[in-house]
């Protein structure tokens, strides 16, 4: 009897835009997607947003989760005609609005011109230090930032079930009909032996993360939320180290600024996204950044990567 084990499960990230304020024909404004199993999540619905969605084809009905960073404008503002699209993808199943307090009365504003939905809409605010589960299994945590207004910091994480140790159900004579059993929780009797499953199970195992952090400054509560994860995405509003007094003033990041924030959480990998407007070639600065963490990839529209169970991160070509 051969055991089948479950596809790895893994975070596939893209990056749907890396603007701020306002679209550019280039770059549309900073959003992001990312896949669990055949379920879609997105961070953040500025104008635009589903024609980006169409342009790398993800889908839509499996949209599951919309998750707010904060209600400026180039974050919420395509929420209307994402629900429009929504509704005509032939998804019934709910989808939940995740944001800061506020998002209740936001999102219904916003709804006015909305109309009748073919699916229920569920909202969820949290605030600094709250956790909860999305579909999938993945658990959702915030961190408060600093920001013109309240503003969340998300940390996404899949654990990893212990392993089961088919050596050992070997070792301590189990049949291999009974190992499920044992996978399940169950105990099985063995002649006059009773074999408990923590005797065929590994201990705890490493799960996978990744973090966003945007439209803030850098805090030593985001890195300390963030710690350790295999990939962090942060804003990187100015690109050029003498913007730094501007990104103090209105709440945003420099690249050096966001690549010491990535280096004190011990990420894995950074992404910088959420480019000013009247910055057209990031890449100009990229050595502010990777001469402080030099894992750092200079976002672009359509930018992907995933992390793994077994691989870690791996980016992949801009789709």
């Amino acid at each position: 009897m051969r055991i089948m084990r479950k596809e790895v499960t893994v975070f596939d990230i893209l990056l749907l835009g890396t603007g701020a304020m306002v679209p550019l024909p280039q770059r549309y404004l900073s959003s992001t997607l990312f896949r669990v199993d055949a379920g879609l999540h997105l961070i953040d619905c500025g104008e635009g947003t589903q024609v980006a969605m169409r342009r790398y084809g993800w889908g839509f009905k499996r949209l599951q989760t919309i998750l707010l960073t904060h209600f400026h404008a180039d974050h919420i503002a395509g929420l209307p005609g994402l629900m429009h699209t929504l509704a005509h993808s032939g998804k019934t199943d709910r989808l939940t609005i995740v944001g800061p307090a506020g998002t209740y009365q936001i999102v219904s504003g916003l709804f006015v011109i909305v109309g009748q939905l073919p699916f229920e809409v569920y909202i969820q605010e949290l605030q600094d230090g709250d956790e909860t589960v999305l579909e999938g299994g993945i658990r959702c945590s915030v961190v408060a930032g600093e920001h013109r207004g309240p503003v969340l910091c998300y940390r996404f994480d899949l654990d990893r079930a212990p392993a089961f140790l088919p050596e050992e159900a070997e070792r301590l004579g189990v049949p291999r009909n009974e190992w499920s059993r044992l996978q399940r929780g169950e105990s099985v009797a063995v002649g006059d032996n009773i074999v408990q499953p923590e005797q065929v199970i590994s201990g705890p195992r490493p799960g996978i993360s990744f973090g966003i952090a945007t439209d803030t400054r850098p805090l030593d509560a985001i890195a300390n939320h963030m710690s350790e994860v295999n990939l962090l995405i942060t804003e990187g509003t100015y690109g050029d180290d003498a913007d730094q007094n501007k990104a103090i003033e209105r709440g945003h990041m420099t690249f050096r600024e966001a690549a010491t924030l990535a280096r004190n959480a011990h990420a894995g990998a950074l992404w910088l996204t959420h480019f000013g407007a009247g910055m057209l070639t990031p890449q100009d600065f990229e050595a502010n950044a990777t001469n402080v963490f030099p894992n750092t990839t200079i976002g672009e529209d359509g930018l992907h990567g995933t992390i793994s169970y077994d691989a870690g991160y791996r980016p992949h070509s801009p789709e």
